[in-house]
């Protein structure tokens, strides 16, 4: 069997599809990789990290489509594919520990970013006229009545 009818074999022609995958569409016989990259190929998920089609497993996130291994956190480049995560204003994806570290907002009285304890996901601050502060770094009065 060869390519020839797809038409886009033209680095190729008469290519030979014996033992390789192949595809029909409207009688017309395409190899893989015209069938992916030639517009027929019916469900075109394309990767919006990496640009290229996702022929395998889709990760949908954020109503968008990734292949697993491109959904990485911005800093670390991790994968995120199964973990928590965190968005910033402009869509950027983090790691929820490297989220805390580039977001995390800085004291007022020691200034250093007020970050969670280890093995947290979630930190405390106090936030007075428009300021933050570590609980032990904040010295203010509270007037509850």
């Amino acid at each position: 069997m060869y390519c020839c009818s797809s038409g886009f074999c033209a680095a190729a022609p008469n290519k030979k599809l014996s033992g390789k995958p192949f595809y029909t569409v409207s009688g017309r016989i395409y190899c893989e990789e015209d069938f992916l990259y030639s517009g027929v190929h019916p469900s075109q998920e394309v990767c919006h990290s990496c640009g290229h089609f996702i022929t395998d497993m889709v990760l949908q996130a954020l109503g968008k489509s990734y292949h697993p291994s491109c959904f990485c956190c911005v800093v670390c480049r991790r994968s995120l594919e199964g973990q928590p995560f965190s968005v910033d204003a402009d869509s950027r994806v983090y790691c929820v520990s490297d989220f805390h570290k580039v977001r995390a907002p800085v004291c007022a009285a020691c200034r250093k970013p007020i970050l969670p304890t280890e093995g947290s996901t979630e930190c405390i601050r106090v936030v007075s006229s428009n300021r933050s502060f570590h609980v032990e770094c904040y010295s203010g009065e509270v007037d509850l009545i």
